[in-house]
């Protein structure tokens, strides 16, 4: 299938996007509630950005947005304190945060997840990318770890997340192939 990479207007494509998000991550109604305010919130933030995966007929499958990170988001105070216990805590400086990539399960698999992390990235002023994946050895982790992505902390705890996760970063461009 032709998938069209493009800029994407989270904003007016939230309820599109957070439905692929709660497919692919198990989300509920509530959550995607909680989900769709902070992405509102996030692209009003300087330099915030989107693309989207959408089929020739117009139909979104995947996601990614991030934005420059600043040490005053939610996320990094929240993770700063295992990355300064593992001496990494320079990287939430000058880096762009991935801070959701998602794919519709019946498209996973086919480097999609691939494509949007490098373009959105390929698109960041900043010299290296920083995100956050649930701590477990999944196909994500592997993306990014083939994308260059190495573990600055493990078993991070979000206040409101069941499982752990693990912070990883990578210098940008992002590896290919």
């Amino acid at each position: 299938m032709d998938l069209v990479i493009g800029p994407l207007d989270l904003a007016a494509h939230v309820d599109e996007a957070l439905s692929v998000q709660a497919l692919a991550f198990g989300l509920g109604p509530e959550e995607v509630a909680v989900r769709r305010q902070i992405v509102q919130r996030h692209m009003q933030y300087p330099g915030a950005r989107a693309f989207g995966a959408t089929t020739p007929q117009g139909h979104l499958v995947g996601f990614v947005y991030g934005m420059p990170n600043s040490r005053g988001h939610w996320w990094s105070t929240v993770v700063e304190p295992y990355l300064r216990a593992r001496r990494n805590e320079f990287w939430l400086d000058d880096s762009f945060v991935i801070t959701e990539l998602h794919v519709h399960p019946d498209h996973q698999n086919r480097g999609i997840g691939r494509r949007l992390i490098t373009t959105i990235t390929d698109s960041a002023d900043e010299p290296r990318s920083i995100l956050s994946a649930i701590d477990t050895e999944s196909p994500a982790r592997g993306l990014y770890h083939s994308l260059g992505y190495i573990d600055l902390a493990r078993q991070v705890h979000f206040p409101s997340a069941a499982k752990p996760y693990a912070v990883m970063g990578a210098p940008l461009p992002l590896r290919r192939g």
